[in-house]
């Protein structure tokens, strides 16, 4: 089981987490860029642990594909709060908001007690075009940042997703229930509330939007057999057991168990540990199994042990790849559906992960439990976070 608690002006502990709905690129959200969609997040979690917001230390936020200045200092002063507090944003492509968090987190174990928000936005329908200056001084414009040398590959999501699939023999049938049982495993979130006490809604032009957009109702195992191969030709891979792209913005309140227990916190996800690793690009959907595999080694846990799992499902043979590899049951993964069904706004999905473990852990109400994010990205990374749920 985990270690000792670090002392309790050290530990840090996550006392809220708050996310907008997450909707389809160019979708309910399209009109609000990324402080837009992040500012409310940052206000409720404010209100929600009646902060003085003099006393965050930092605002510390992940972002893949913005417009580049700090989108978290533009945030939270859009959101209200004052000046004195600054702002940093970090760049881990889509482990970017858990990588945030986990920041954070080890700013909190420095000690001093301080109080952090931190977390991750994604304004995919608003991201800026990107451009290569050409010798003459024209624009090159490019699709997507280049994440490793040539001589690595370089390879594209959807290819690398193929290799995993076909070097885990993850095939097609599998992945197409995986994706369809996400769906249906979220439309019933959606039906049952139990996304709502997490979601802050917005206001845009076209109302307030307060419900996730993205899974589809009419999925069946017969829709999902007609989806083409997306990636790769005779592929196992498609739209279909693919995420897709989306907006969204999640963020949490960490800070230290001290601090925690003077604000009059109820209970936390006390942050146990935290690791990040690489692996060969070219299979980089498996870095996941490599931060998370040795994160439980280092706390002498088990797969067994933990009793709640959030992954990002960028596509559902790299997700099924990992989660094989660790030796956890897919159906004990993301109870109420992820990235597969409600999409994936790079920079806030590893943030997204966290609000939805808090939200599952005090849902279940069970002190001690153990909780589990994790996320592979872009260039062959991963990250994931070891959390127990207590009430303090």
């Amino acid at each position: 089981m985990p270690a000792d608690l670090l002392p309790p002006e050290r530990q840090p502990v996550i006392i809220a987490a708050r996310r907008t709905p997450v909707c389809p690129v160019n979708g309910a959200l399209r009109s609000l860029r990324a402080h837009e969609l992040l500012a409310p997040v940052l206000r409720e979690l404010v209100s929600e642990v009646a902060l003085d917001p003099a006393s965050v230390s930092d605002v510390v936020i992940g972002n893949a594909v913005g417009g580049g200045g700090n989108v978290a200092r533009l945030a939270l002063l859009e959101a209200g709060l004052p000046v004195s507090v600054p702002g940093i944003t970090v760049d881990r492509q889509c482990g970017s908001g858990l990588d945030a968090i986990v920041l954070a987190g080890r700013l909190v174990a420095a000690g001093g007690n301080p109080l952090y928000l931190a977390g991750g936005v994604e304004s995919t329908s608003t991201a800026p075009l990107r451009a290569h200056r050409t010798d003459d001084g024209g624009a090159d414009f490019y699709r997507r940042a280049q994440f490793v040398p040539e001589s690595f590959g370089d390879p594209d999501m959807g290819v690398a997703a193929e290799t995993v699939a076909q070097e885990y023999g993850i095939g097609r049938e599998r992945q197409d229930d995986f994706a369809l049982a996400s769906h249906r495993k979220a439309l019933a979130a959606i039906r049952d509330g139990r996304f709502a006490g997490e979601i802050v809604p917005l206001a845009t032009a076209a109302g307030m939007i307060s419900c996730d957009s993205g899974p589809r109702r009419g999925l069946t195992p017969a829709v999902m057999r007609r989806f083409p191969p997306a990636f790769v030709p005779g592929g196992t891979v498609t739209a279909g057991n693919s995420c897709f792209d989306a907006d969204g913005a999640s963020a949490v309140a960490i800070t230290s168990l001290e601090c925690a227990r003077q604000l009059g916190a109820r209970d936390a996800l006390l942050v146990r540990g935290t690791a990040t690793a690489g692996v060969e690009p070219r299979v980089l959907g498996i870095g996941a199994v490599r931060a998370a595999g040795g994160l439980l080694a280092e706390a002498g846990v088990t797969a067994e042990h933990v009793d709640l799992v959030e992954f990002n499902e960028a596509f559902a043979s790299q997700t099924l790849a990992c989660l094989d590899q660790l030796g956890i049951e897919p159906d004990r993964a993301n109870l109420d559906g992820g990235a597969l069904a409600l999409g994936h706004a790079y920079g806030a999905s590893g943030a997204v992960l966290v609000t939805r473990l808090l939200a599952q852990a005090r849902r279940a109400g069970t002190s001690k439990a153990l909780a589990l994010a994790m996320i592979s990205m872009a260039g062959g990374m991963g990250t994931a976070a070891l959390l127990e749920y207590r009430r303090l």
